[in-house]
């Protein structure tokens, strides 16, 4: 199963995602969706899974969770936003924490930073942050995510910047 994994949208859906994710069989959007456009633009591609972030209306809150829990290809995955994780000092999300707030999950999804990320945790949690695929912030780059499941191998991931 081949997914595509995205975040940070903010209204603005980039045409190169079209060719990226033209043959994916699930879209995981991790949150900052910025209008509901951009889920239809996306769901004409494959299945989408998303999460509302902190920055969008309550319209897309009421469509989806904060956090979605599913399995795909044998493996528990979890996508947040990760703006709202207990930490005490209000800091941004980071793979442990992640791992600690969710420790059934063999995947974590998140968002928020706009910093790309792909990690390995214990050898057995595959943390990714797609990076911000709106417009450019923060002086990062946009990009996404593409994910490979295949049951009883570990997931195979990699980060495409785009344009």
């Amino acid at each position: 199963m081949r997914l595509g994994v995205i975040s940070d949208t903010h209204g603005f859906l980039r045409p190169e995602v079209f060719g990226i994710f033209e043959e994916v069989d699930h879209i995981l959007h991790a949150g900052d969706i910025g209008a509901w456009e951009v889920m239809l633009a996306l769901e004409a591609l494959a299945p989408v899974t998303a999460v509302w972030g902190n920055v969008d209306p309550p319209d897309i809150q009421a469509r989806v969770p904060a956090v979605a829990t599913l399995q795909l290809d044998g493996f528990d995955i979890v996508v947040t936003h990760g703006h709202d994780l207990p930490d005490g000092a209000g800091g941004s999300p980071t793979p442990a924490r992640l791992v600690a707030a969710f420790p059934r999950a063999e995947i974590i999804v998140y968002g928020h930073t706009h910093r790309p990320l792909l990690e390995l945790i214990n050898r057995t949690v595959t943390v990714m942050n797609p990076g911000g695929a709106g417009q450019a912030r923060f002086d990062l780059k946009p990009s996404v995510g593409i994910m490979e499941l295949e049951p009883g191998i570990p997931p195979r991931a990699r980060l495409v910047p785009l344009l």
